[in-house]
Order: C-alpha cells, then sequence, then structure tokens
C-alpha cells in the first residue's frame, strides 16, 4: 500500500485563560518550552509538522517550523487551526493529525491507531477515546473534509465534536494510555507535571 502523507499541527492558537493570559506553548516545562515536548513526540509520527499559533509567532518560528495563524479573527478555537492547517495545504491528498500544545505526552502511536481507526471504518475524521471521555483536540482529519469545515466554521458552529459526527468518523481507543492526554491548563497543573515557572 502506498504512503499517505500525514501532516501534523500543534494547536497554540488560544488565549491561556486558565493561566493567566500565558501563551502555554511557550510556558517552560522541565527546561523547555511545552510546545517543544510535544513537537518532539510528534515529528517521528509525521512527514512534516506546523504550527497554528496567533500571538508570538516570531518566537515559534524560531523552531524551524511554518507558523498558521488561524483564517477566523477572534480567538475562535481549534477547529480554525485545523482550518488553517487544512487550507495551507490545499489540494494536496492526505490527512492532518491536531495535538494541543499543552498535552506534552502525546502517545508515541497516536497517529498509527487514529489512522488504523479512520481506515477500518472507512472513515474521513478519527478522534481519541481514553477511558471512554472523548479526546476530540487528538484529531486526525483526511484534506478533503476542508470544504465541510470551513462551512461549519462560516455557520458560526464551533464545538469539534459536534463537526466530527457530522463526517464519516472513527474512534480510536487508547484505554491503555489515559495519562497521555493530560493537558497543562493551570499553574499548579504545571507544578504536578514538571518545574513550575519561574
Amino acid at each position: 500500500m502506498s504512503h499517505t502523507r500525514v501532516t501534523g499541527l500543534v494547536l497554540a492558537g488560544g488565549l491561556g485563560r486558565r493561566m493567566g493570559g500565558a501563551d502555554k506553548g511557550l510556558i517552560m516545562l522541565d527546561g523547555r518550552p511545552m510546545i517543544d515536548h510535544v513537537l518532539a513526540r510528534l515529528q517521528p509520527q509525521v512527514d512534516e509538522l506546523l504550527i497554528n499559533a496567533n500571538r508570538n509567532t516570531d518566537t515559534y518560528a524560531r523552531f524551524g517550523i511554518p507558523v498558521l495563524a488561524d483564517r477566523h479573527s477572534g480567538f475562535v478555537g481549534p477547529l480554525a487551526g485545523l482550518d488553517a492547517g487544512l487550507a495551507h495545504l490545499g489540494e494536496a491528498d492526505g490527512w492532518v493529525v491536531t495535538c494541543p500544545c499543552d498535552s506534552p505526552f502525546v502517545p508515541p502511536d497516536l497517529v498509527a491507531r487514529l489512522m488504523a481507526a479512520a481506515h477500518e471504518a472507512e472513515a474521513d475524521v478519527a478522534i481519541a477515546r481514553a477511558e471512554g471521555q472523548l479526546q476530540p483536540v487528538f484529531l486526525l482529519a483526511h484534506t478533503r473534509t476542508a470544504g465541510a469545515l470551513r462551512a461549519y466554521l462560516a455557520a458560526g458552529e464551533r464545538k469539534i465534536d459536534r463537526w466530527v459526527f457530522t463526517q464519516a468518523h472513527a474512534i480510536a481507543d487508547f484505554d491503555d494510555c489515559p495519562e497521555a492526554f493530560a493537558n497543562i491548563n493551570t499553574i499548579d497543573e504545571l507544578a504536578r507535571h514538571g518545574q513550575p515557572p519561574a
């Protein structure tokens, strides 16, 4: 079977409200920016990487990875990041996998398991589930979903799982590693998982 191209998209476009407005991807965790942990775990699983960010773009660009801003104003949410990634790829035939910048413990087989679920169900979208809880920001979407996502956002919709359920979708179980989806939203969570900020 020929290789299907997969692009990894790290979502760093949010406002970090629960972190006091800090740009979470750039907060230090064990001596490295949090996004660096995500990039390192995702890079071996994909053909290329992209970063979605709406501020501090010069800083993110220093990672040597293309940085895409949302095409929608007002910090619309993770789907706007996916929309930017799909638009960047244009008519290319392939997949985009998204991971949030505040989840530094990405499973090493995230893409393989999402892809297997999508292929088995002949689906255009696959999302992760761990211990019965959907993890919709860990999402694999085929580039052919770009038009549907564009229309969904244009209609004022924002919820990821609602959009997923409008598509031919699959759910990949990660019950064996729920801790891999831990995200760091607050200073307390940062302290629990690593070093507190200086």
